[in-house]
């Protein structure tokens, strides 16, 4: 299978992803930022792309960006929409993957929240998990005691009608 490896500018971003994620991992704050600039960079390509094949409705680039970027977060204003089918298919693309951008944003933002709170919670000594753990060594020792003592005891037969 022939796949094509980015060039330019393209080749430049994957090496320092894949750089800075063999130097200390890829942080949640790195991975917003590529986000971030790539859906930048696809509101202006959907902005001039939108002013090409709907020239009436998109006077200038500046009004494609716009829509574009309304569309992309799902607020979609009204105030310029684009009237052609295969404008309309571009907004479709962009809306949902608007909406897929905005689920991994939540995800990540919701993602740190549960991570900070782990760390605290680890450093309070008040993990959930950590306590569960703990609780069933107490028990497991109690058990391997009992148990030890019962095999102590193996001199005399086990009780009947048990």
């Amino acid at each position: 299978m022939d796949t094509e490896q980015p060039t330019g500018a393209g080749k430049r971003i994957v090496d320092w992803t894949k750089a800075r994620a063999q130097r200390q991992g890829l942080r949640p704050r790195d991975a917003a930022m590529l986000i971030a600039s790539a859906w930048f960079a696809t509101i202006v390509l959907f902005g001039f792309l939108e002013r090409l094949l709907d020239p009436k409705t998109f006077n200038t680039i500046w009004l494609g960006d716009w829509w574009a970027l309304q569309t992309v977060t799902t607020v979609g204003y009204g105030d310029v929409v684009p009237h052609t089918s295969m404008g309309r298919l571009v907004a479709s693309v962009l809306l949902l993957g608007g909406l897929a951008f905005l689920t991994v944003i939540i995800a990540m933002i919701t993602g740190g929240f549960v991570s900070l709170y782990q760390r605290q919670a680890i450093a309070a000594g008040e993990d959930p998990y950590i306590q569960a753990m703990e609780r069933i060594t107490g028990e497991l020792r109690e058990v391997r005691s009992e148990l030890a003592e019962l095999r102590g005891a193996g001199d005399t037969p086990p009780p009947t009608g048990i």
